[in-house]
């Protein structure tokens, strides 16, 4: 009788060898392990409990027994598009660090502000929603698939910006930036809304396939009160007072009064032309084209408006 003790770290396994058995060797394990994964060809897992130690038959030819003294990682498995849910991010708010960590994946933030804007989300408006996969223990909370944000839009009561659409990385082209569009569109048109508008610039084609054409810019608005009067609102994407054309003075000088001594003062020096005259507006319609666009964001890179009627 052979036996061999193995210790891979702070798991320890016991192989006991007894070759004299009438039905051929016979293995003895003694282990700490919890998983035993034997014949390379056909792999399967068996339980151990060091309360109780199996025994197993091998025959001669049997020649390799792998051990994995390490819990085997296990695949992460994409939750199923039936059961993921859209929920405001206010009323869920131990998801805030998991929504703040999925957004600033896309666009890097400090973390502090990306938690007081999700924080500012509420159900008069501007409103964050997550779409959210299934508790995957019932222990554990859900994992945060994906993200957006809604916002009115300035003089259409009937219309939403939709700004910060992500899902997560490892999820991405599997459905699910659809289901969570599809989702919007159902959460707005079941609060009274007609319309959804957004930009993009290099998801053009994603957004077609969903039925959303190419549209004017909307003014979105970053906070909204039933106290506000829309009227006053008006006032914020414009400025105070109309720019007026610009008027040069009259610079006909009367001729100075001779003084008792000496000639007559010379007239002052014309006033240098208006620097502000703006640009000549451009003719024609504006271009309205998947590959071409007038529209650019504030660090200039080009966008599409788009739209959709709901």
């Amino acid at each position: 009788m052979q036996e061999l003790t193995v210790s891979p770290g702070p798991a320890k396994l016991t192989l006991t060898l007894d070759p004299n058995t009438p039905d051929g060797p016979e293995l003895t394990l003694k282990s700490s392990l919890t998983k035993l994964t034997l014949d390379p060809t056909c792999q399967r897992e068996l339980p151990l409990d060091s309360t109780c130690h199996p025994k197993m038959t091998f025959s001669p030819s049997a020649a390799e027994l792998t051990l994995d003294p390490e819990h085997q990682p296990e695949k992460t498995l994409a939750p199923s598009l039936a059961e993921l849910t859209l929920e405001p991010v206010h009323r869920r708010p131990e998801l805030l660090d998991a929504c703040a960590d999925l957004i600033n994946d896309e666009w890097p933030r400090s973390r502090a502000s990306r938690l007081h804007s999700l924080g500012q989300s509420s159900d008069a408006f501007p409103l964050c929603l997550m779409l959210l996969s299934p508790n995957p223990t019932p222990e554990a909370a859900p994992i945060v698939v994906g993200h957006a944000r809604l916002s009115r839009v300035l003089n259409q009561p009937q219309s939403l910006l939709v700004e910060t659409v992500v899902v997560a990385r490892a999820l991405r082209g599997r459905g699910f930036g659809r289901r969570l569009m599809e989702g919007l569109e159902v959460f707005a048109r079941a609060r009274g809304f007609r319309k959804l508008h957004l930009t993009t610039h290099d998801q053009l084609h994603f957004y077609t396939h969903l039925g959303y054409q190419l549209g004017e810019p909307v003014q979105g608005l970053v906070f909204t009160s039933r106290q506000l009067p829309a009227t006053l609102l008006n006032f914020f994407p414009m400025a105070l007072s109309p720019r007026l054309p610009w008027k040069a003075p009259n610079l006909t000088v009367q001729a100075a009064p001779r003084g008792p001594k000496g000639p007559p003062l010379p007239p002052p020096p014309p006033l240098p032309e208006c620097l502000t005259t703006s640009p000549p507006a451009p003719s024609g319609p504006p271009p309205k084209s998947l590959l071409e666009t007038q529209y650019q964001n504030m660090r200039g890179c080009p966008i599409f408006w788009m739209e959709k009627d709901i």
